[in-house]
């Protein structure tokens, strides 16, 4: 084993990816100053990120869809409860 502080030998290490001449400052960057703005707004919720979903996608055939399979998993929940004699009436 080498003694600490000494040199590697040669062609041993890769070469460095990041040299001075290549790093850039992101701190010029306007879209830096944008991402951080948007990083301190506040979270929304996962049905607020889906309505935005269909609205800006405009993927509106989905709604009914998932709110029947929503609805159907809440029945099938419900199914091992004290509501079971309810939801038996419905069918």
């Amino acid at each position: 084993m080498d003694p600490p502080g000494a040199a590697p030998p040669a062609g041993a290490l890769l070469p460095a990816v990041l040299t001075p001449e290549t790093e850039t400052d992101v701190t010029d960057d306007p879209k830096s100053d944008d991402l951080t703005a948007q990083a301190r707004q506040k979270r929304s919720g996962l049905a607020s990120e889906f309505l935005a979903f269909l609205r800006d996608n405009k993927k509106w055939w989905l709604a009914p869809i998932l709110l029947t399979v929503a609805g159907l998993g809440l029945v099938v929940m419900l199914s091992g409860t004290a509501a079971a004699p309810f939801i038996y009436t419905l069918f």
